[in-house]
């Protein structure tokens, strides 16, 4: 069962999840394509990648923003929404043509949650403030 699922609590429900874009998966594809000439020795390092890239989720719920990795392990970074501030976007020039980006949730204190490698980061930015921010 998916970390973001398993750790609602009482009346909390998913609102979205955040994908990764495929540009996100051309260092697996790297790997995959070394592991010829290497005799499959770079296999290895292409397995971690696919793992870790499986293990990633991203989300926000009607009380929380959460980013989770780990294969085996396990860390994550979470905020209520009311403790959110601010929601950045980060797009390089390769993120503006390819439609990637990182989102940044500022919080109160010193905590940010930092969602890396988003398909589509303006919509992920407007779902968590139409979630942080509710019109009423």
């Amino acid at each position: 069962m998916p970390y973001i699922n398993e750790s609602l609590s009482n009346g909390e429900k998913i609102e979205a999840l955040f994908k990764l874009h495929w540009f996100t998966r051309v260092p697996l594809v790297f790997w995959i394509i070394l592991g010829i000439p290497t005799l499959g020795l770079t296999l290895f390092i292409a397995l971690y990648e696919f793992l870790r890239l499986k293990n990633i989720e991203q989300g926000v719920t009607n009380k929380r923003v959460i980013f989770k990795t780990g294969i085996i392990s396990r860390k994550t970074s979470e905020m209520t929404l009311k403790s959110i501030e601010t929601v950045e976007i980060d797009q390089g020039i390769f993120g503006r043509l390819f439609g990637f980006g990182d989102i940044k949730v500022t919080g109160r204190g010193i905590s940010d949650v930092v969602f890396k490698g988003l398909a589509d980061p303006m919509s992920a930015k407007r779902q968590i403030e139409s979630v942080s921010n509710p019109v009423l």
